[in-house]
């Protein structure tokens, strides 16, 4: 079912657009700040204005532990929020959990239980029992960090494993391997554009999550070529250019006009496919 919810709004809104909800009070309206949940006013509001061109949202988890037990109420409300009034459309909590199996399974029952995310991103760094527990509750999916674009990405994931893997490669094998894989997704930063194909390659049949279009400069052109196919499986993360398109009052407008420029590109790459 949840993976019909992905293919359904990909299909029928002509996007794979997921947009990022990184709420910082410091760069939201002024105005905003008298509600007494301007975080949760703030991401209605962008959504409100901005669902016909998203498929998805992705809460950072982060943005909202930085408040503490305002910034979880909030989390809760927009999820909701989300679950209730628009229910067709994907969530993802950008969480980027992964520890021993005990830990591992209380984060999967706070994220993909209680909270009720569609989905959940988990590092896979402590191996298959750190991630097992994410797979095992049904009609979830998780997206393993894969190949990040951030500068320390080379540390580790690009290192040489053999004569024909990088250690980001071995990661995707071994994880097909694991109970429940079909389960499992991929995350794919931005900027790697030519790897996206051999990852889309290694795994024909799952969904690519690829953060850092938009404010940090990734190529939709580029991404598209490599990682989009006739499955449409593919999910292209903004948040930056959307959200914070404006810091007036005007932002959900302005949020809408930036979602929309997106959604028509990506448009016309799925009309591309089928010449």
């Amino acid at each position: 079912m949840i993976r019909n919810k992905l293919h359904d709004q990909i299909n029928y809104k002509k996007s794979f657009l997921c947009i990022g909800l990184d709420i910082d009070k410091d760069k939201i309206p002024k105005s905003l700040l008298k509600f007494d949940d301007p975080i949760f006013e703030f991401a209605k509001r962008i959504i409100d204005s901005t669902n016909q061109y998203a498929i998805a949202y992705k809460p950072n988890i982060a943005f909202f532990e930085a408040y503490g037990a305002d910034g979880f109420k909030s989390l809760k409300k927009i999820v909701n929020y989300l679950n209730q009034s628009y229910p067709e459309i994907f969530t993802i909590a950008d969480a980027k959990r992964g520890d021993i199996g005990n830990t591992s399974k209380m984060y999967a029952n706070a994220f993909l239980k209680e909270l009720n995310f569609d989905s959940i991103t988990v590092s896979p760094y402590m191996g298959y029992d750190s991630v097992e527990p994410f797979l095992s509750i049904e009609d979830k999916l998780v997206f393993l960090l894969t190949l990040t674009s951030n500068n320390g990405s080379n540390d580790f994931q690009e290192l040489d494993i053999d004569d024909n893997n990088k250690l980001y490669q071995k990661v995707i094998e071994i994880s097909k391997t694991w109970k429940n894989s079909s389960r499992i997704m991929y995350v794919v930063g931005a900027k790697n554009t030519k790897e996206i194909l051999k990852i889309r390659r290694m795994v024909p049949n799952s969904y690519l999550l690829i953060p850092g279009v938009g404010a940090q400069g990734g190529n939709m052109t580029e991404i598209c070529k490599y990682g989009l196919d006739k499955n449409l499986k593919l999910i292209i993360n903004s948040t930056r250019s959307i959200i914070y398109a404006s810091v007036n009052d005007d932002f959900a407008q302005s949020a809408a006009y930036e979602a929309k420029k997106i959604q028509v590109e990506m448009e016309k790459n799925i009309n591309a496919l089928k010449l």
